[in-house]
């Protein structure tokens, strides 16, 4: 419960107005909920002594992560401190409550992270796709005198560009961060790049280039 007190209205400070019921822990849960309204920390305690169980075990198991599940219930709790509020004991019990908050928090989380992993993926494939051939093709002759001389021609951020990008490995959004500018203005760079570079090594008949 320590990480309870990082924030919200006051979990980590005495209440000097409320004291510790003798029977608190025979104390239904609507009551409970009572009493964190009023800024009892023993009554949030005893909830997340009560819940907090079922919680976890819901959390770990929709997001298998015992790290995220932890958040999770921490999330969970600190809601129900600062807006107790919500809880509306004719809608169903305290329990039900907590699950539910912890569902839609898990799925928000397997959401973002699937989002997350599909842009990464997305942006790899493109980047491999559009520098197949001629990541094979100039990766290969990179010491040719030729390529050299059709690299040197190019704009100094061209060549910039298409080095970070097809020599140094990195997705056009890296490009865009390493050099400090607009992803569309990286793109159509290397575009521009690669096509005068196509140009020249056909021109000079390097390594079969046919143009097109």
């Amino acid at each position: 419960m320590s990480e309870l007190g990082s924030s919200g209205h006051g979990v980590g400070s005495e209440s000097p107005d409320v004291t510790r019921p003798p029977t608190l822990s025979a104390s239904s849960d609507a009551v409970l909920v009572v009493g964190i309204s009023r800024y009892s920390q023993e009554a949030l305690a005893e909830a997340y002594r009560r819940h907090a169980g079922a919680v976890f075990a819901l959390a770990r198991r929709l997001l298998v992560d015992a790290t995220l599940a932890e958040e999770v219930v921490q999330e969970v709790f600190l809601r129900l401190w600062n807006q107790p509020d919500k809880f509306d004991p004719d809608r169903g019990s305290l329990r039900s409550f907590l699950l539910s908050q912890c569902h839609g928090r898990s799925v928000d989380l397997l959401r973002s992270e699937t989002s997350r992993r599909s842009r990464e993926e997305r942006d790899a494939r493109r980047t491999a796709e559009s520098g197949y051939d001629l990541e094979h093709e100039v990766v290969d002759l990179l010491l040719a005198d030729q390529v050299q001389g059709a690299l040197a021609g190019l704009s100094e951020m061209e060549r910039t560009a298409i080095s970070l990008a097809y020599f140094g490995g990195h997705t056009y959004r890296e490009v865009a961060e390493l050099l400090d500018q607009p992803e569309g203005t990286v793109k159509s760079r290397i575009r521009s790049g690669l096509k005068r570079l196509r140009s020249e090594l056909v021109t000079a008949g390097v390594g079969g280039w046919t143009g097109e």
